[in-house]
């Protein structure tokens, strides 16, 4: 091997090449940025058909007519997760979901209502008697639909004592 051609292999070893510059590192970071944010642009465009929000169901339910629920009787609507009472002085619904952290709230044969997840207790009324709960349960508002069937909003909650005269 001559010795001009042990020079010429020996500048094309990558010991003696020019290293990358920081010019063409960041040449190339911006290239791979630009690219990385056109691929982010592109799954946001793909899923800008589909909603992000479903919407929810009604929250009126029609629950039957007042004849179904007779002077002195206590219903329980689990699909609803509502209590039916009617008194004397009319009809009123209490929320069964916990104000604390949403658990079911179970009525006991006092009508005591014990959430079984915190330990919260609530009166027949749904007043607090034992946290953590910090609010009594929900009183749900009521009314009559068009064709003589009671209405619930368990949307709307109403101030405790509130009830449908029937």
């Amino acid at each position: 091997m001559s010795k001009l051609s042990r020079n010429s292999a020996l500048e094309e070893s990558p010991r003696f090449q020019e290293p990358a510059s920081r010019r063409d590192f960041l040449g190339l970071a911006a290239i791979w940025s630009a690219v990385a944010a056109f691929g982010a642009a592109l799954i946001g465009s793909l899923r800008l058909p589909m909603p992000s929000v479903f919407p929810e169901s009604n929250s009126r339910v029609k629950i039957g007519h007042p004849e179904r629920y007779p002077k002195g009787s206590v219903t329980h609507l689990p699909e609803l997760r509502l209590w039916v009472f009617h008194d004397a002085k009319g009809l009123y619904s209490i929320s069964s979901i916990c104000t604390h952290l949403g658990c079911i709230a179970g009525r006991s044969a006092d009508g005591i209502f014990r959430c079984p997840c915190h330990g919260s207790i609530f009166a027949p009324d749904g007043k607090v008697l034992q946290g953590p709960a910090p609010t009594p349960l929900h009183w749900i508002a009521m009314g009559l639909s068009p064709d003589g069937q009671l209405l619930v909003d368990t949307a709307i909650n109403v101030p405790l004592g509130t009830r449908l005269p029937v």
